[in-house]
Parts: C-alpha cells; structure tokens; sequence
C-alpha cells in the first residue's frame, strides 16, 4: 500500500515507452466502472478494448465506497473478463479540493516542499491526513504558479485497496479532473475552456487552462432527471423515455409543447448553474494569477447528446458550445474507426484520460 502512495496523482512523469505495460483506464463511479485499454499502431493509438461494469444504487455514495465487496467484484470481472493486470485509475472530484500557489524553488521537488509548508491553507484537513500533488502552470527564473490538488488519505488508501483486494496493479492514480482534459484536448493546447460532464445523477463542470484545472465542482442533478421528465410526462418506462429522449431532445415541434416545457423545465436548472459559474470565473479577469476568460464550452458524459443541447445552452452562456471527440488524442480517423459509438463514447471521456497517460503528457 506504502509502494502504491508513491504514485499518488503522477501527472507529469509517465514511464518511457519502453518500460510500459498494457494499461488500463479505469473510471469508478457511482453508476459503474468503465475502462479503455488501447494498442499502439504504425499510424497511432486506438481503442483496444473498453467495457463497463454497473454498480448498483449505494455501492457508491458522494464519491465514497460503501459496498466494498460490490465494488471489488466489478473489477474483478472486468479482469476476467478483458485480461486486465495493471490499471490507471482515478479519484472523484467531490472529494478532492483543487487548489493554486504560488512558489519559489526550481524543479517539482522544491515546489512540492514548498507547497506542503502551507498545505493546510489549501485543504481543509490535517496536512498529515492528506495526499496531495501539484503540477506547474507557469514558471518563472524564481519559482512557479502551480495547480494541486489534494484528497483525505484514507480516501485514496480505500480506492487503492479495493484493487490491490481485485489483483490489479495500480500504476497511477489521479483525479477526475486531471484526466479528462487529456482526451478531449490537443496536446499543448493553450486556451481556457470550459468542460461540462453531464452523467447519469451528476453534472460536473471543468474549467480549465493549458490542459489543467483551474476551477472544478459538481452539481447533484444529471441527464437521469431528464429521463424522468419524459417518463412523467408520456407515462412510459424509463427504457422508452431514455428513446423518446434521444430522438426528440430539446427540438420538439409544436404540436408537442408540453414535452418540450417538461424538459426545458429540468435542463433549465442545470443551465442556471451552468450559467453562475460561468458568470463568476468571467468576472475574475485580472484578478487572479495566470486568468483568462473561457473562450468555449465542450460537452461530454453519458447525457451530453441530446439533441438541441449545445444551441439552448449557447445561448445563455454566450460562448461556443460543442460536443466532445475523446478520441482527439489518437489516431486519426483517416487510418481507423473507434470500435466505440460516438455517442457513447462521451460517456468513457475519463477512463480513455487515464489510459492516456502513458502516451500523452
């Protein structure tokens, strides 16, 4: 477990290629665990494998497990199954606290050192309860600004040992937030922008510079309340509603207005946050370290896809809203097609993140 610790968050030091090992991503979340493993070819990377195990309701709770054994399990099957040995696997954002500081010293060791001094004006817990790594936004002859981010040590042990108890080795381990820009940004991209993850029971939202986060929080409504607009609304099965979902969206015609009033008037709550946040960080300009406004918006997450989604929330929010490619960061689509449908394939944004890592810095 010590040995493990050791590779809490390694965001900037992948292994060489020739040191590496077939790795999984593996995203654990309250609705399932998803992973991607992929295949390095003469024209780039694909899609090797990818699979999901769900969880049941309360196997995961506020990023926290509660049924262990539920838990382990589902990784074991998915080991069996797909032939997994070592994975890079990853933490929730509602349980880590993303932080910023500014530090003298040259190299990570020194701003690592420095950044602990005063680790507990980052996180609100005891410095010697907590696990936490930073990474350099900008630096300077003097120092750096650095973005971290740090987590209660035994939720990173409780993560940890439910994959040591499946026999999979884990070979990094890192948060949410971290992982995510890797797929859905060019490498060496430079712009602020805002992510929106909209998964089953959560929305969560990314702002981020350079590929790093800047600002992060997650909201307790998701695309499943969307479901149970349609389903009230039509009286059908949630099988049926998520159809009905799909195929209309937020573009139903007018002989159909109380659907679209039904829907508006859930999408509408999260566009309000959406919207806030947005508003909050905009308004910082020139006030913080290394701030630049956010210049588009990017959806993603296993609800992102509904129709008319992009255009209602471009309009209040008033910059570029598109959805994702997860596969930016791979082949090009000249030379192979993902075996992963594209709509669903915004759902594995993090687990192709976290298999990144070994390939994309």
């Amino acid at each position: 477990m010590k040995q493990m610790l050791t590779n809490f968050m390694r965001i900037q030091l992948p292994p060489p290629h020739y040191l590496s090992i077939p790795t999984a991503g593996i995203d654990v979340s309250a609705s399932g665990i998803k992973f991607a493993l992929f295949k390095e070819t003469l024209h780039g990377l694909e899609l090797a494998y990818f699979g999901e195990e769900r969880l049941p309701a309360g196997a995961i709770v506020s990023g926290e497990i509660s049924d262990r054994a539920t838990v382990v399990q589902a990784i074991k099957n998915l080991k069996t199954k797909y032939g997994i040995h070592h994975a890079n696997v990853t933490l929730p954002e509602a349980r880590g606290y993303l932080f910023e500081a500014d530090v003298t010293g040259a190299g990570k060791d020194e701003w690592r050192t420095a950044s602990e001094r005063h680790l507990d004006e980052y996180v609100p817990l005891p410095s010697a309860e907590v696990s936490f790594d930073v990474v350099p936004l900008s630096t300077s002859t003097s120092g750096a600004h650095l973005v971290g981010v740090g987590y209660a040590r035994r939720v990173v042990e409780a993560s940890l040992s439910v994959f040591e108890e499946a026999n999979v080795v884990v070979r990094s381990i890192e948060s949410e937030i971290f992982a995510i820009p890797r797929a859905l940004l060019p490498h060496g991209d430079q712009e602020t922008i805002l992510i929106i993850d909209i998964g089953k029971t959560t929305t969560k939202l990314l702002i981020t510079s350079k590929r790093l986060p800047r600002f992060a929080t997650t909201l307790d409504i998701g695309g499943h309340a969307l479901t149970l607009a349609v389903q009230k609304h039509f009286g059908v099965t949630e099988e049926e509603a998520k159809r009905v979902k799909a195929e209309q969206g937020l573009q139903a015609g007018e002989e159909n207005q109380e659907y679209l009033q039904a829907m508006l008037s859930t999408v509408s709550v999260i566009r309000e946050e959406i919207v806030r946040r947005l508003d909050y960080w905009q308004s910082r300009q020139g006030l913080l370290a290394e701030h630049a406004p956010v210049t588009k918006a990017i959806l993603v997450g296993g609800n992102a896809t509904v129709r008319g989604l992009p255009e209602y929330l471009q309009a209040d929010l008033q910059i570029p809203v598109e959805l994702g490619d997860v596969f930016k960061n791979m082949a090009s689509r000249n030379d192979w097609l993902p075996p992963l449908d594209y709509t669903e394939s915004l759902a594995y944004g993090t687990a192709i993140g976290l298999a990144l890592r070994e390939y994309v810095p």
